[in-house]
């Protein structure tokens, strides 16, 4: 006499559980890899923004509007603020403080647990109301495992993203 087997055995069970473990193992080093890529493209295209709204700020409140940069070993920030040079400061958790007279408008950070760093080679950059001009011109290099963006910002005041290498697919070579 024939019975209908129903369900799956232990062992075909264990081959599929095996199979899904193998397959999962080989997608995950991708979606780690992919999630690495998004944090750079975020923090490049965050910081593209902000000093867009830095030469934007400029010229509706007619003042000069400053984007000041910081990096050191708990992390690297930056603060979009109205003042002097060093009037506003900022930490790796974003948090900004200002000295009487200045005030923050914006301000970013990144711890170092995070995998971004940020290097300008300016320490600050002043966006200037009557023209939309900015001193000093300025390349902010944005890093994270092996990957590298900079985010270039001409005399007048117009920003770019490029790559230094071929190492960040999706930006024209810089």
């Amino acid at each position: 006499m024939k019975t209908s087997q129903r369900g799956w055995t232990l062992v075909e069970a264990l081959i599929s559980l095996a199979v899904t473990a193998i397959a999962l193992g080989a997608a995950v080093p991708g979606f780690h890899e992919a999630r690495e890529r998004r944090h750079l493209d975020g923090a490049a295209a965050q910081l593209e923004t902000d000093l867009q709204l830095a030469r934007s700020l400029a010229v509706l409140h007619n003042r000069t509007v400053r984007v000041d940069f910081r990096t050191g070993s708990t992390g690297s920030c930056y603060v979009v603020h109205s003042g002097g040079p060093g009037d506003c400061s900022c930490d790796a958790s974003g948090a900004a403080t200002c000295s009487p007279g200045a005030e923050a408008l914006r301000s970013t950070g990144y711890p170092s647990s995070l995998p971004i760093t940020l290097t300008s080679n300016a320490a600050s950059m002043a966006f200037e109301h009557v023209r939309g001009t900015v001193t000093p011109t300025s390349t902010v290099r944005i890093t994270g495992r092996g990957r590298a963006v900079h985010v270039v910002t001409n005399i007048m005041g117009r920003v770019r993203s490029c790559s230094p290498s071929s190492a960040a697919p999706g930006y024209p070579a810089c």
